[in-house]
């Protein structure tokens, strides 16, 4: 992998953080920081969606278990809907970098546009599929979210979460017509939105 210019992703200490769950309508934002260790490198690591489910499994049992440090961090369905995706998605990774332990000496960011923090930091277009590090927080960030989709899918019945993990599908948006918008549900969301009573589509 191409290490970008700037923050040296093979310095030790330096973290990558990247979020999953931008485009769903329903469900949290979760973001994954992670910290590798240069003496116990994890073979394999790309962009989450270029993986299978099985092998992001695999490599996300190896990160967890290699790294020197990682972090779940998360923006719920409510500060999605009162701050808007993009910026409770910010939200989420400062979080999850701020729960690492030990603290990073910097952080790489996956995408154009870095949370306000006082991080050493740097964004990179593209970074979950060109430096491990941020390839290492895209993997946890997606079996995380994958997971409790599915268990979404249990507590709500008849919207399909764990097949299409909260996407606009037309089988999701065909149970959103026929069950209504549940409580995980993202009202800012034009295609739930729309099916709000008037007094509730703020």
């Amino acid at each position: 992998m191409t290490a970008p210019p700037g923050i040296n992703p093979d310095t030790p200490g330096v973290a990558g953080v990247d979020e999953v769950g931008r485009g769903p309508l329903a469900g949290d934002v979760v973001a994954a920081a992670v910290i590798l260790d240069p003496a116990n490198p994890v073979a394999g690591l790309r962009d989450s969606k270029k993986l299978s489910a099985k092998r992001r499994e695999i490599l996300a049992v190896q990160i967890r278990e290699q790294a020197v440090a990682w972090a779940i961090g998360r923006a719920s369905v409510a500060e999605i809907d009162s701050l808007n995706v993009l910026q409770a998605s910010l939200l989420a990774m400062r979080r999850a970098v701020e729960a690492l332990q030990p603290q990073p000496v910097g952080v790489l960011v996956d995408g154009n546009r870095l949370p306000v923090w006082s991080y050493p930091a740097q964004a990179v277009i593209g970074g979950d599929d060109s430096v491990a590090v941020i390839a290492a927080a895209s993997i946890l960030a997606k079996v995380q979210r994958d997971a409790e989709l599915t268990d979404l899918d249990r507590r709500y019945p008849g919207y399909g979460f764990a097949s299409h993990k909260g996407y606009p599908t037309a089988q999701h948006l065909q149970a959103l017509r026929q069950l209504g918008v549940s409580p995980v549900h993202r009202r800012s969301f034009a295609p739930v939105k729309n099916l709000l009573p008037e007094t509730h589509r703020g």
